[in-house]
């Protein structure tokens, strides 16, 4: 009951290390839908809630440098939609946003605490993404070892 602890704007989820407010874990969850978007049939990143499994896997599986770099990253990262696109990153269009993603990838000359957000972001929305229900029941076709036996195979 978060609505109860008395605590407003903070995260949806406990976190120990990592202080989020509610606007921070909303940017959060927009640029996770960027790198894991929601197409036809398959669920999006925020449909699975990768971005409470990014926060909640930097908060308890990364170093305190990692988790300044990551909190750096993302107050930062609206800061640079505002100067790239003059407008903040939840405000800009898709395709905007998945520009200014693919800058801050290649460029060397960006903000280190930027990169290291971004980098910790991709890497732990696949792992999510990979390793979450839907994946491993509804598009992974999981069959028990040693699989099934075929017998018309044809030996050579």
């Amino acid at each position: 009951m978060p609505s109860c602890s008395g605590k407003s704007g903070g995260a949806s989820i406990q976190l120990t290390n990592l202080d989020i407010g509610a606007d921070d874990e909303q940017l959060l969850a927009e640029i996770v839908e960027t790198i894991l978007p929601h197409g036809g049939d398959t669920m999006g990143a925020k449909d699975l809630n990768l971005h409470l499994f990014v926060l909640k896997m930097v908060d308890d599986c990364h170093s305190k440098e990692d988790q300044q770099q990551f909190l750096a990253g993302i107050s930062n990262i609206d800061k640079l939609s505002k100067e790239k696109l003059q407008k903040s990153f939840v405000e800009a269009s898709t395709e905007e946003r998945l520009q200014l993603l693919q800058t801050i990838d290649n460029a060397n000359d960006l903000d280190k605490d930027i990169q290291k957000f971004y980098h910790i972001t991709k890497s732990r929305t696949i792992q999510g993404f990979l390793n979450s229900k839907y994946v491993m029941t509804d598009l992974k076709q999981y069959e028990l070892i040693p699989g099934r036996y075929n017998g018309y195979v044809r030996v050579s």
